[in-house]
């Protein structure tokens, strides 16, 4: 506990001492994003998802790259413009956060480069004849920090801290530039728009996010429900309607992100519960195959969390005890003669040498408003060394704060299309191929327009002889400590 509030008042100088500066010299400082390497440990994987719990009105294409299966590792991530004359950054996509937020020029540790393929930039504010600093007193700045900052004067910029669950934490201040992002013109065609948005330039780093790291990107970018956030800003000033999609290629990797209102494939939804910080819903039941689980109580209120949260970046997913031992059971005894051993302390594996989706147990989870969700042997079952081994965890078992929680992550969502309409405040999904096209609604005019899928090109080579990389979509305890 003492070591926790020494961090944090270590911080809380920190981003003091920092607007001392930025008041003086009107510079800005920024921070790194740190991910792990490339061969990942399944203890890794597990700590990772620890880490994350804690003018026109027409579509938006962004292009993706990435993948995101258990047995290798990477994120999915998206390319925008930033700035006048515009650079391109590579950021990756993160519907579990709010803030966007970009490594910049006076940043001593910062990657210059990445093993993904691509060249990173730093976001220099003195290089772009549109970026402004965000003062303290901005309505922004006090939405984003829960009122008037202590101290706050005239000529100091607008701080911001974000604490992940593992402690590291990234410190900096807000800046608005303009953000060029590709708008759809007609079936399979963009066409450049843009439009002001704040975001944020780090200037401290802690924790985990001092480790160095190849596979780096230049930031984040966030999708959550926040009004801080990037979809949030743009729909506020009449850009796009508050409606994204993703559609996250398991196999071949890339996929579709688009903001829109996503007409083809129809989607059927289930509302959003209100007043959670994530993308929540009320789940009502699971079957195995053909058995429906028997649930004692109410899975979707268990522990602290209220509902089943839907986070297509954290890397497993997680269940209740109540629904975990059963789920697991239910999946070893489909083959009896089963050798189950636990690797790591913690995972059940077991060598089989036929088809799993032949050998294993479908299992689908229901929502309301008779929404479903199928996960396939092939999904939630990963091959590690010589084993296969199984994707579910048990949160029954995590920490106090995430203790029962269900989430279900992108070992259950890849290979889907995931519509999240905030005008309508509802969620749905449906099984897509999402190396083929969506069809998305221009609002203003009322057309209809293909949207097809992409891959940045990546210079990583894994041992799976794919390009395949994990979608971080980090659960963040922001808020400055003042």
């Amino acid at each position: 506990m003492m070591t926790s509030v020494v961090m944090l008042l270590l911080l809380l100088m920190m981003v003091f001492s920092i607007s001392a500066v930025v008041a003086t010299h009107g510079g800005v400082f920024s921070v790194k994003y740190k991910y792990a390497g490339q061969q990942r440990s399944l203890s890794d994987l597990k700590a990772h998802d620890y880490r994350r719990q804690l003018s026109l009105l027409a579509g938006v294409d962004l292009p993706l790259g990435g993948s995101g299966r258990p047995d290798a590792v990477g994120l999915y991530y998206a390319k925008i413009g930033i700035g006048t004359p515009s650079k391109d950054y590579y950021l990756q996509v993160d519907t579990g956060s709010d803030i966007m937020w970009v490594n910049c020029i006076q940043c001593k540790e910062c990657p210059s480069r990445s093993n993904l393929g691509m060249d990173l930039t730093l976001y220099d504010i003195n290089e772009s004849s549109s970026g402004k600093l965000v003062p303290c007193d901005q309505e922004f700045c006090k939405e984003v920090n829960g009122g008037l900052l202590s101290g706050c004067t005239a000529n100091v910029s607008c701080p911001y801290l974000e604490i992940y669950g593992d402690g590291s934490s990234t410190a900096g201040y807000f800046v608005k530039d303009v953000l060029l992002y590709d708008q759809v013109s007609g079936d399979l065609e963009t066409a450049s728009a843009n439009g002001s948005v704040i975001f944020g330039c780090g200037a401290r780093q802690s924790g985990d996010l001092s480790s160095s790291n190849e596979e780096a990107l230049d930031g984040i970018l966030g999708f959550g429900k926040a009004n801080s956030s990037l979809i949030s800003q743009l729909a506020s000033s009449g850009k796009v309607k508050k409606m994204f999609a993703h559609c996250l290629n398991g196999v071949n990797g890339g996929g579709i992100f688009a903001i829109g209102h996503v007409v083809q494939p129809k989607v059927n939804v289930t509302r959003l519960l209100p007043d959670q910080p994530h993308y929540s819903v009320n789940m009502t039941g699971v079957q195995v195959g053909h058995t429906f689980l028997s649930l004692s109580t109410d899975a979707s209120q268990q522990g602290d969390r209220k509902g089943t949260i839907i986070d297509s970046g954290t890397t497993l997913a997680y269940l209740p005890e109540a629904i975990y031992e059963p789920l697991v059971s239910k999946i070893i005894t489909q083959q009896p003669d089963l050798k189950v051993q636990t690797l790591h302390d913690e995972y059940t594996c077991f060598q089989y040498t036929g088809s799993v989706d032949d050998g294993f147990p479908l299992v689908t989870f229901y929502f309301e408003n008779g929404l479903s969700l199928k996960v396939y042997p092939h999904d939630y079952l990963f091959a590690s060394d010589n084993f296969w081994c199984i994707g579910w965890q048990n949160s029954g078992t995590q920490s106090r704060d995430n203790k029962n929680m269900t989430l279900l992550g992108d070992l259950v969502l890849s290979n889907k299309l995931v519509f999240y309409n905030l005008e309508s405040q509802v969620i749905g999904w449906t099984e897509y191929n999402c190396s083929s096209t969506i069809k998305v609604r221009d609002e203003r005019t009322g057309t209809v327009h293909l949207v097809g899928s992409h891959y940045i090109s990546s210079a990583c080579t894994l041992t799976t002889n794919r390009v395949m990389m994990t979608l971080f979509l980090i659960a963040l305890l922001h808020k400055l400590i003042y």
